[in-house]
């Protein structure tokens, strides 16, 4: 591992300074923002994939889909359309992406859209009748075409950005020095038992003067398909094959699996072939298969809705999840007409 680092420092290297430069241009205006009138809230992450984004969104959801008109904004990874689309009742996964299609189904009082161009996304979502008063941007720390009002800067308890490296040195996007531009950061994926301690000594790591905050993933009690629900207890004790298409899957597995148990993964949002239908058909035989919400977004129709489960999680804070909230209601309510 060392040998290979040191092959690809100098790759590291070139690209730290081309996204530093980047960030430079953009800090100095050289490369022009642009910002819109009303509050536009950027959740993302300085590394690659697997800090929790898509429960942090839904918390935020959660948090404000009674007070404010509430509209998501993601790129739609590998979805088949490459154009602004605003979900209906009529959209499919394949239009909007696994986790935009996510918030659509459990949310139906929120607007989801999709554009890689996020300007032209949010141009168009403001053109609606009834138009947004607060936008989320998924994975969008890095977008600075866009300025928003409110940054979420997300790092895994096990990963802190302050511990890592470039790309492809390490899984950095870029320099960590981008965490100034974050207004709140959140670190994922705790444990249950961390300590005040450790909460004091990671702050001072993070070295930061914008509030920190600690969660948790946290596991639902149920396990849901298309028919009924069935305690993820029991779920647990059968035997049952286990499918997972997300960037760090391990957690999940340790979560359910028991000895003799079939474990199938994938790359992070994979396209399932009809070719991998069939085998999972046919390695699953009788048993219950077990998913996470995002991929069963992409299973669901392709197997038996008798056997197919998916199990939720979400975002718990372990301490001042008030504070945290109120901030972001502040910001959001003296930001929007609704103020």
């Amino acid at each position: 591992m060392n040998f290979l680092r040191k092959i690809l420092f100098p790759v590291a290297f070139v690209y730290w300074i081309v996204t530093w430069m980047r960030n430079f241009f953009y800090d100095k205006q050289v490369f022009k923002s642009k910002s819109f009138d009303l509050p536009i809230i950027a959740v993302g992450n300085l590394s690659v994939g697997g800090t929790g984004k898509t429960p942090q969104i839904e918390y935020l959801i959660r948090l404000l889909q009674d007070q404010f008109n509430v509209a998501t904004l993601s790129r739609g990874y590998k979805r088949e359309t490459n154009v602004f689309v605003l979900a209906n009742t009529s959209t499919t996964v394949q239009e909007l992406g696994d986790e935009p299609f996510q918030f659509f189904t459990k949310f139906p009082k929120i607007k989801v859209a999709v554009d890689a161009n996020r300007i032209n996304g949010i141009n168009q979502l403001l053109r609606l009748d009834d138009n947004p008063d607060v936008i989320l941007l998924d994975d969008a720390f890095q977008h600075r075409k866009v300025k928003a009002g409110f940054y979420i800067l997300l790092t895994t308890y096990s990963e802190l950005f302050c511990d890592d490296f470039i790309l492809p040195f390490g899984s950095l996007r870029e320099p960590s020095s981008g965490k100034k531009r974050a207004n709140m950061i959140i670190v994922t994926k705790c444990p249950n038992d961390i300590s005040e301690l450790a909460m004091s000594e990671i702050k001072e790591k993070l070295d930061v003067e914008v509030p920190v905050f600690f969660s948790k993933i946290e596991y639902d009690e149920l396990v849901y398909s298309e028919i009924k629900p069935i305690r993820t207890s029991d779920i647990k004790q059968a035997q049952k094959t286990i499918i997972t298409g997300i960037a760090k899957p391990f957690p999940f597995i340790s979560h359910l699996k028991k000895e003799d148990d079939l474990v199938l993964r994938f790359s992070d949002h994979h396209n399932f072939t009809e070719k991998e239908i069939d085998n999972i058909k046919k390695v699953s035989k009788n048993n219950a298969i077990i998913t996470t919400e995002k991929d069963f977004m992409r299973l669901k129709g392709s197997l038996s809705k008798e056997q197919l489960f998916y199990l939720p999680i979400k975002s718990v804070f372990l301490k001042d999840a008030d504070v945290l909230d109120k901030i972001i209601l502040d910001y959001v309510g003296k930001s929007s007409r609704n103020s």
